[in-house]
């Protein structure tokens, strides 16, 4: 599960003591100097944020340096299908910035990686990114099929998951843990027909209200704290 660690020192420790690190985030405009060289030699991904960038990024306020543990920020298909964990699928989900906060969301929750099956151009790609917070620095975002992601998921014996009018239990009810792929669809269309044969499980959220559908973000909001929820569980017991 991804994990933070928090300011330089702490950084610099992890980096000395080698301990696991996939990517470190540095303050542009502060001196880093031993951190970027250390990450040189470990050949560890480096990323440049403003004081902004990594005050809203970090867990507990103003610092130079941040570092991620427990995720690859990238990857294609099948090397994240293969790593497994928490994988979400958005399917057939198109308005760039419901995918920019859903990626968000993913991000802050733990998972491992997003899957999208829309095409989006140069531009529609730097909406979500905008949107996400640039959360995508340190999640894989991978664009695929339907077909190839279904496929790839049987292969890698992903567990599927879909979030649907037509689920017959709360998310509070099926195993979210492990490596599973969590789909939700678009608000108009839902998941597709195809996706939901091909599924493991289908679980709804409780509606009370006389519009019968939640906002896309709501959706991902509840089942990944869910996840969340159960994965924490699941570690401490």
């Amino acid at each position: 599960m991804a994990g933070q660690i928090t300011g330089r020192e702490a950084v610099l420790a992890a980096l000395l003591s080698e301990q696991a690190i996939e990517m470190v985030l540095v303050d542009r405009e502060k001196d880093t100097t031993e951190i970027r060289k250390l990450c040189e030699q470990h050949n560890i991904p480096l990323e440049e944020g403003s004081t902004n960038d990594l005050w809203r990024m970090s867990a507990d306020g103003f610092v130079d340096a941040l570092a991620l543990t427990g995720r690859m920020p990238h990857g294609d298909l099948n090397e994240v299908l293969e790593r497994g964990g928490t994988i979400w699928f958005f399917d057939g989900v198109t308005y760039s910035t419901n995918l920019g906060f859903a990626i968000r969301c993913a991000e802050v929750s733990g998972a491992d990686a997003v899957i999208l099956n829309v095409e989006k151009t140069h531009e529609e790609r730097r909406t979500i990114r905008r949107s996400s917070m640039r959360a995508d620095r340190f999640i894989p975002v991978v664009y695929s099929t339907t077909d190839e992601i279904l496929k790839a998921a049987k292969t890698h014996n992903i567990r599927i998951v879909a979030v649907e009018d037509v689920g017959t239990h709360g998310p509070w009810d099926e195993d979210l843990t492990g490596d599973v792929m969590l789909v939700v669809g678009a608000e108009k269309e839902g998941i597709s027909e195809q996706v939901l044969a091909a599924a493991d499980a289908c679980v709804l959220l409780p509606m009370d209200g006389f519009v019968p559908s939640y906002n896309l973000q709501v959706a991902v909001s509840v089942v990944a704290i869910e996840a969340l929820r159960q994965r924490n569980l699941k570690k401490n017991t």
